[in-house]
């Protein structure tokens, strides 16, 4: 042990540390061989300003080695380690400061999809072979983010996807993954029932608040060993163009540090070995999501057949989009050397680029109304053997950018430190010519309402685009119900327009249901029948698996939640005075946090509940 200290040390001695770092050549006998050769790599990749403000041994000696179990965790955490991540900076950097094009040579083109629309021949078959899939795939939720840019300080995905219920995001998933579980099994006759593992990777901010909320609620009814949390570490920040890691503001002794984005859940899980554990039980697909689209397992199931039939090693989920709105669109990349790419572009870059290779128009709405490229929602499906052996050869990195704040037009300094980032979508950009990268394409009424905007923000949006709100993507929940039963048969009420948090918004019939009772849109109109009807002030819940519709005329709230999932038939005229919507002001701090960021609350003043 001493040998290999000696050996260190002369290492670190030979780097002529006495002019570059004497501070740090002075505290060299609290260092164990580890942290000598860290302080090594970080002398050769020229961050000895870091130890400029170390004080004499025997002063603050506990923070000088918390230091480097920092520097540890961050050469640890990041694939090739520090040396790479401060080479890999300085390179983007460079070129960040040059004004460098990424898309310089490319020219962009319409990849190759599949356009659904809901309750079709076409979307019932691949909803049929989707759920067949789905009892050999993984699902991985990024969950890494707090609500505070939606007015909320606790996770996201604690938030109420709709408060009817009160169901949380984090419950709507897990049910809807259990019920595609059930659904997929039964479908399988003749083999084991199958566990769909759900993996979801949490930050420093999320994850014993993420623990949490599955432990205290006996994880929604799925097994504890089905759910895996996979932490994501932040990186380093860097204070110049010469990738010069930052110190922390508050603390010498620390390297500042920030979130590096959601693409490291490819690291994470190539390095946490569950590919390779999911790969050798069989399965196939893996699926990625994001923490607050109450709508997209309308679409899963479908866009999981999709990637099946069509034998995609990538499946980007998407939806519509207008000519420059602010959502990226899935694009085919072509370079004169001939490389090619199927990736997202983001909106404020495609029509530039467009212009620039031959489309004076740029980006422009073809004979649909819509843009030729369809709108990324980040929502993506992976073939498991693929995946894997791309992550073989990448280590699960991913291709990374730069988004310095510069002071001035010389480039020369920052506002502020920076860092290197990464998105989970740009998985696409290292894959082989071969692969074969898709989209499918679904109506967005279906399978987008995310939710990410405060109230003030949302009311800033100008008329006609979506809010992405709490008040907006709860009424786009019971909009999206609503429409699902008129395609089943049922005459549902339009909808009245009311302003709630400076919002225009649908206020449709409140109508929601758990994902036991229908993942698919056959499960729906096998489970409904005779003339139906249902008011616009109505409210119906739907709680039980065996439950059947059948000549309901609905005018006021009904809930249905049977014992045991017992079969209950519905039938009959229901007239109460239903429950109501409130408004509340999203100021008034008497009002809970989750119900002011939406601007109402649900008073329930009668309604009918059959058992």
């Amino acid at each position: 042990m001493a040998s290999a200290l000696d050996s260190a040390t002369e290492k670190l001695a030979s780097l002529d540390i006495g002019g570059s770092a004497p501070n740090l050549q002075k505290n060299l006998h609290l260092l164990s061989t580890e942290q000598i050769q860290l302080a090594k790599i970080m002398l050769e990749t020229g961050q000895s300003h870091l130890f400029e403000h170390w004080a004499e041994p025997g002063v603050d000696d506990e923070e000088k080695k918390a230091f480097f179990d920092q520097v540890s965790r961050l050469n640890s955490s990041y694939p090739g380690g520090l040396a790479s991540y401060i080479k890999t900076a300085r390179e983007l950097l460079a070129e960040s400061k040059a004004g460098k094009n990424p898309f310089d040579g490319f020219t962009p083109s319409v990849p190759t999809g599949e356009s659904l629309n809901f309750g079709d021949d076409s979307f019932i078959s691949f909803e049929e072979s989707g759920v067949k899939e789905a009892r050999r795939a993984a699902f991985v939720l990024v969950a890494g983010g707090l609500g505070e840019r939606l007015g909320y300080n606790g996770i996201k995905v604690a938030l109420p996807r709709e408060t009817t219920t009160g169901t949380c995001f984090l419950q709507h998933y897990i049910e809807s993954i259990l019920a595609l579980q059930d659904a997929s099994s039964k479908l399988a006759s003749g083999e084991r029932q199958t566990r769909i593992p759900f993996v979801i990777m949490t930050s420093d901010d999320t994850h014993s608040r993420t623990l949490e909320l599955l432990e205290s609620n006996s994880y929604f009814g799925m097994e504890p060993s089905q759910v895996n949390l996979l932490k994501q570490e932040k990186v380093a920040c860097l204070d110049d163009n010469d990738a010069r890691l930052a110190v922390d503001p508050r603390n010498k002794y620390r390297i500042q540090t920030k979130p590096h984005g959601h693409g490291d859940v490819h690291s994470l899980l190539y390095s946490s070995g569950l590919l390779k554990v999911w790969h050798d039980a069989g399965l196939r697909w893996v699926l990625f999501f994001q923490d607050t689209n109450g709508l997209l397992f309308n679409a899963i199931p479908a866009a999981l057949g999709v990637s099946a039939t069509r034998e995609y090693h990538v499946n980007s989920l998407t939806v519509p989009r207008k000519a420059k709105e602010a959502i990226g669109g899935i694009t085919r990349l072509t370079h004169a050397d001939g490389r090619s790419m199927v990736i997202n572009v983001e909106y404020n870059q495609l029509d530039p680029l467009l212009r620039a290779t031959g489309y004076p128009d740029g980006d422009v709405n073809n004979e649909t109304g819509y843009s030729p490229f369809p709108g990324n929602i980040n929502q993506l499906i992976l073939e498991l053997g693929s995946y894997i052996e791309e992550l073989t050869k990448t280590g699960g990195a991913i291709k990374e950018f730069v988004n310095p704040k510069y002071k001035d037009a010389s480039k020369t300094s920052f506002k502020s430190s920076t860092r290197l980032e990464c998105m989970m979508q740009d998985y696409p950009k290292t894959l082989p010519p071969s692969a074969r990268v898709g989209f499918t394409v679904m109506e967005p009424w279906l399978a987008y309402a995310p939710v990410k905007n405060n109230p003030e923000d949302a009311a800033k949006v100008p008329k006609g685009n979506p809010y992405h709100s709490a008040t907006s993507g709860e009424m786009l929940v019971y909009r999206a119900n609503s429409l699902i039963l008129r395609k089943a048969g049922i005459q549902v009420a339009d909808p009245e327009q009311q302003v709630i948090n400076g919002q225009e918004v649908e206020v449709w019939p409140r109508i929601t249901w758990k994902p036991k009772w229908a993942i698919t849109f056959t499960d729906i109109k096998s489970k409904v029948s005779g003339s139906c009807s249902i008011s616009q002030r109505s409210t119906l819940v739907i709680k039980g698996r065996n439950v059947f519709i059948n000549s309901l005329s609905l005018d006021g709230a009904l809930v249905i939640d049977p014992v045991d999932d017992a079969e209950v038939k519905v039938e009959g005229s229901v007239v109460n005075k239903g429950w109501v919507l409130e408004h509340v002001d999203y100021k008034d701090p008497s009002v809970p946090e989750e119900l002011r960021t939406r601007g109402f609350r649900i008073n329930k003043i009668e309604e009918l509940e059959k058992k």
